[in-house]
C-alpha cells in the first residue's frame, strides 16, 4: 500500500513579544534600558529608531505592557479620536510614514501636545532619526527633534543567532543544531536578511521529512544570493 504523501500547509507565524522573548546584547542594550526606564524620560517622550526587523514593534509591546500604553500606527491617527486616545500613555509606530500627509501630521501634533499636557508618556518608532523624516509642520518637527532618542543597531553575532532562533520558534520550526551557526557565518548581517532567510527556509522545508538542515540552508542562501545578482 502506497504511503500517502504528507500535505504541506503553511502555518501563520505568531511573533512572541514578551520582554522575556527579547534577547539583549550590546547592539540593543541601551535602547532596552531606555524603554524599561520610561518613567524618567526627559519631557516624557522617546523616539525609538532602527532598521526594519530590529525589534521596534517588539519593544513597543514591551513598553505597552510596562506602562499600559495604547499602540497605534501613525497612518491611523487622522481617523482617530485624538482626545480619547490622549487619555493614556501612547506609542505611535512608523512615524516617518506620515511625512507630507498634512492631516496625519496635524493629528500627531495634536496628540503629542495632549498626551504630554495630561502627564502621560509618548513613544514614537521609525526606521530613521527625526531629522530624516521630512515632516512638513515646523512645530511638529521641532517637537520630534526635542525627544530623547534610542537607536537599535544592526545585529552582532549573539543577537543574530538569537534572532534566527526566535524567528524559527515563531514558525514552530526546530532547525538542525548546525543550521544557525552556519547561517550566522555566511548570511548578510541584517535583520531583514534574517527574516527573508527564515521565510525561505520555512517554505523550502514544507513536506520535507528532513526539515531544516544545513544542506537546505546552504541551498537557500545560494538561491537568495543568485536572486539579488
Amino acid at each position: 500500500m502506497t504511503k500517502p504523501k504528507q500535505l504541506a500547509l503553511p502555518l501563520p507565524a505568531r511573533a512572541a513579544r514578551g520582554r522575556e522573548d527579547f534577547y539583549v546584547t550590546t547592539a540593543n542594550a541601551l535602547a532596552v534600558a531606555q524603554i524599561e526606564g520610561w518613567q524618567i524620560w526627559p519631557a516624557r517622550k522617546l523616539v525609538l529608531s532602527g532598521p526594519s526587523g530590529a525589534g521596534k514593534t517588539h519593544l513597543a509591546h514591551v513598553w505597552a505592557a510596562l506602562s499600559g500604553a495604547q499602540i497605534i500606527d501613525a497612518k491611523a491617527l487622522q481617523d482617530s479620536d485624538i482626545p480619547a486616545l490622549s487619555n493614556q500613555n501612547v506609542c505611535v509606530e512608523n512615524v516617518e510614514s506620515v511625512a507630507g500627509n498634512r492631516p496625519a501630521e496635524e493629528a500627531l501634533f495634536h496628540l503629542h501636545n495632549l498626551v504630554l499636557s495630561q502627564g502621560h508618556a509618548l513613544l514614537l518608532t521609525s526606521e530613521r532619526a527625526p531629522n530624516h523624516w521630512g515632516l512638513s509642520l515646523p512645530d511638529l518637527q521641532s517637537r520630534m527633534m526635542g525627544a530623547q532618542a534610542a537607536q537599535l543597531s544592526q545585529p552582532d553575532d549573539d543577537l543574530l543567532s538569537a534572532l534566527l532562533l526566535k524567528l524559527f520558534a515563531d514558525r514552530q520550526i526546530m532547525p538542525a543544531p548546525d543550521v544557525i551557526p552556519f547561517l550566522t557565518r555566511h548570511m548578510p548581517r541584517s535583520y531583514r536578511a534574517a527574516a527573508e532567510i527564515v521565510d525561505a527556509l520555512d517554505l523550502a522545508a514544507m513536506g520535507r521529512t528532513k526539515g531544516v538542515n544545513r544542506p537546505l540552508a546552504a541551498q537557500v542562501l545560494e538561491d537568495l544570493a543568485a536572486s539579488m545578482e
